[in-house]
């Protein structure tokens, strides 16, 4: 393992260190949590960057009309909770 030091400010180094009290834990494990997650998002993510790139290359694409319908149903519960929280 090695040693790395950065910069950060006050404030997310006393939530950090709050957090780490409470769960037992020190700062330092805290930290590799929060990198080993954030590495393992982007790995997630170039894989699908590539997947995407490939499908491409093939022509397997997906047509306006048919993204939009799949967007709206991402957005379907989102603007009916809106609408109850609205009424």
């Amino acid at each position: 393992m090695r040693t790395i030091s950065f910069r950060i400010e006050a404030d997310k180094v006393e939530a950090l260190d709050a957090i780490a009290k409470n769960l037992d834990r020190d700062r330092s494990y805290l930290l590799n949590q929060a990198v080993e997650g954030y590495l393992r998002e982007q790995r997630r993510f170039a894989a699908m960057v590539d997947e995407g790139i490939e499908a491409a290359d093939k022509g397997e694409l997906v047509d306006d009309e048919a993204l939009d319908a799949i967007v709206a149903r991402w957005n379907k519960p989102a603007l009916e909770c809106a609408e109850q929280v609205e009424a």
